[in-house]
């Protein structure tokens, strides 16, 4: 159980990660490790610096360095919105992280003041020192409470920002509609 076991419980409940986390070690003639997302789509290496830490949707994290931390962020309240914005991981610590993205990734770098709005379903990751807060931007509070539908996130750097080109709620809603969804 990486990092313990209460924070591996911890990342198991509130950030839908397994309780024990794989580790691979090459043998002396060194070697490789391929990695593959649940979802098609971009991969993107991330180089965690010591003191600089990275926010990931709780989807993002794929695969990380020894060295790497991970830790499950609350949103408070914000928590029932349910959607990417509900839980959020932190990698500090140093080494490399990748991170994947449903379509692909797009990466953007704030300068000091930069503001955007990203829909809470296409954030990846961005560097801790990016201010974020997660808002409504639709009418019926219940409605974005049960869904996550409606919910923006507005970062502010400065910082390096990733965003995915698709949403996973929209494959989902596509299924449903073409009755392809749960066949149970």
């Amino acid at each position: 159980a990486e990092g313990g076991m209460m924070k591996s419980l911890k990342r198991a409940a509130l950030g839908g990660e397994s309780i024990f986390m794989t580790t691979l070690t090459a043998g002396p003639g060194g070697g490789w490790v391929d990695l593959a997302a649940n979802l098609p789509g971009d991969l993107s290496e991330v180089d965690v610096v010591a003191g600089r830490p990275w926010l990931l949707s709780k989807t993002a994290f794929l695969g990380a360095a020894q060295g790497v931390t991970l830790d499950t962020k609350l949103q408070g309240v914000k928590m029932f919105a349910g959607g990417e914005g509900a839980f959020l991981m932190e990698a500090g610590g140093e080494g490399k992280l990748v991170v994947s993205a449903y379509g692909a990734i797009d990466r953007f770098h704030l300068e000091q003041g930069q503001t955007v709005v990203v829909d809470s379903d296409h954030f990846v990751a961005c560097e801790m020192s990016v201010q974020y807060e997660l808002t409504k931007v639709t009418s019926g509070i219940v409605q974005s409470m049960k869904s996550g539908e409606g919910l923006v996130f507005r970062f502010t750097g400065p910082g390096e920002l990733m965003m995915q080109s698709r949403a996973p709620r929209g494959l989902v809603n596509w299924l449903a509609a073409h009755g392809l969804g749960n066949r149970g």
